[in-house]
């Protein structure tokens, strides 16, 4: 059922789906982000179904979706999900508000062991939308390089003074974004439809940042990032296709959580210019 362009209201089920986790699709997703983690011989990334919102966006996405751009993205890693499990997942509408003249609808979606019900992952997806344009206003685009650039500036960030994780840089070509966000033709793989929802070229989705951000945590942390990860992380700037861009993380803090410790890292992912396109906190366990 397509309710597109009726009201979203707090507490809708959206939809739900069962996958197997099949090791052919582990190793897309290492191809298409260029994460070979060793974990894979056995384990599934943490965020394999990333965009597994969005296969309900008829029933939580608002009706214009001319400049809808995703806000902000939550994770909370629950536990690893092995190579041959089959998942289910649940979609959910958890919260609806309005800021600086945008609509924002908040999707929860969660990613549970359909075997014993475990959870595994959860996800919350902000996602903004412009109210509705008046019949031919929409001839500019919502956000190109002269805009972006006139942005307010941010507080100074990171703050932290910890040690420096290792980063990882990866340039974000149109085989990866249509490798991501395909197989269909949208504003995400192709220009033509981008520029049909107020955008000059490919728009890289949200989505692919907050993996690279994943896999420095990964990469640093091991198991810790999958049975215990978390990460807040606000989408501040444009990513466009044939961009470079490089994520980062610094060690704030170390505290005690049970037997083991919990890291909490300031994350950030920018440009060659300097240009963040996501920043925020991420933690994971440490024994």
């Amino acid at each position: 059922m397509n309710l597109m362009g009726q009201p979203a209201h707090v507490g809708r089920h959206c939809g739900s789906n069962s996958y197997e986790v099949t090791r052919e699709a582990v190793e897309f997703y290492a191809d298409a982000l260029d994460d070979h983690s060793p974990l894979y011989s056995e384990f599934a990334p943490s965020l394999l179904h990333h965009s597994e919102c969005y296969k309900f966006v008829g029933e939580w996405y608002l009706a214009n979706l001319f400049g809808n751009l995703h806000a902000q993205q939550d994770w909370e890693l629950f536990g690893p999900i092995r190579i041959g499990t089959t998942v289910r997942s649940r979609s959910t509408i958890i919260e609806r508000f309005s800021k600086r003249g945008r609509d924002y609808v908040v999707n929860e979606t969660d990613l549970c062991d359909a075997a014993d019900g475990r959870l595994l992952v959860r996800g919350r997806t902000f996602q903004s939308f412009l109210p509705p344009k008046p019949k031919g206003g929409e001839d500019e685009f919502v956000v190109d390089e002269r805009s972006a650039g006139q942005k307010q500036p941010r507080p100074p960030f990171p703050t932290a003074t910890g040690a420096d994780l290792t980063p990882t840089q990866k340039l974000v070509d149109q085989r990866r974004c249509w490798m991501f966000s395909g197989p269909g033709r949208n504003y995400h793989t192709d220009k033509e439809q981008a520029e049909k929802l107020g955008f000059p070229n490919i728009v890289v989705q949200g989505m692919m940042s907050t993996c690279f951000i994943a896999q420095v945590m990964q990469d640093a942390f091991g198991m810790g990032w999958l049975e215990g990860g978390k990460a807040s992380l606000k989408l501040t700037n444009v990513l466009w296709v044939d961009e470079t861009v490089t994520a980062r993380a610094k060690v704030r803090e170390e505290v005690p959580e049970g037997t083991r410790t919990r890291v909490h890292c300031d994350v950030w992912a920018e440009k060659d210019d300097g240009t963040r396109v996501c920043l925020g906190s991420a933690s994971a366990l440490r024994d």
